[in-house]
């Protein structure tokens, strides 16, 4: 089924709740609470993206922020998509767009993530956004199930890569 053309913009504060439902059905994500996501979409929304469709739904999010001591680097912290809008291509036409909007407002030259090794879908999503962007790429355990997550949880992986080049870069157009 084809669905209706999103808009892409920077989030706005009202936008929280309505990522707190959408992250809740998009497992394995996990589970922030209303006033993390409230903040991804205030003190963080010139890091992160939203896309909603044409009756103003939310049907995808994209949080991230500049790691303090490396803030030439965009760090990529959740990926949302609307189950029913899975399949478009959104996930990689909403991390094009924040890429190439944080590169040119912040200078940054690094792009950075972490998956668990279970993640095959996120793990594709990040291999067609390096390549869309010719970018290099180094992995290494970040955190580890064993020293960090108790056994609970599987390793995240970091995967980093750069540095940016030359914009724009294909992807849709993003609304402020």
């Amino acid at each position: 089924m084809k669905h209706s053309p999103v808009r892409l913009r920077r989030p706005l504060d009202h936008d929280g709740y309505a990522l707190h439902q959408l992250v809740a059905q998009c497992p394995p994500l996990d589970r922030n609470s209303v006033y993390c996501n409230l903040l991804h979409c205030s003190d963080f929304a010139d890091t992160a993206i939203a896309a909603e469709d044409a009756q103003g739904h939310l049907v995808g999010f994209i949080s991230g922020y500049c790691p303090p001591p490396r803030p030439d680097t965009l760090f990529i912290w959740q990926v949302a998509v609307d189950p029913a809008r899975r399949g478009e291509g959104l996930a990689l036409d909403m991390l094009l767009a924040l890429v190439e909007r944080v590169a040119r407002e912040r200078g940054i030259r690094y792009l950075e993530t972490t998956i668990s090794p279970d993640n095959s879908a996120s793990r594709a999503l990040f291999r067609k956004a390096f390549a869309a962007l010719g970018l290099e790429v180094q992995t290494r355990v970040l955190f580890s199930r064993a020293q960090h997550f108790a056994g609970q949880h599987e390793d995240e992986v970091l995967y980093r890569a750069g540095p940016l080049h030359d914009f724009p870069i294909r992807q849709p157009q993003e609304t402020a």
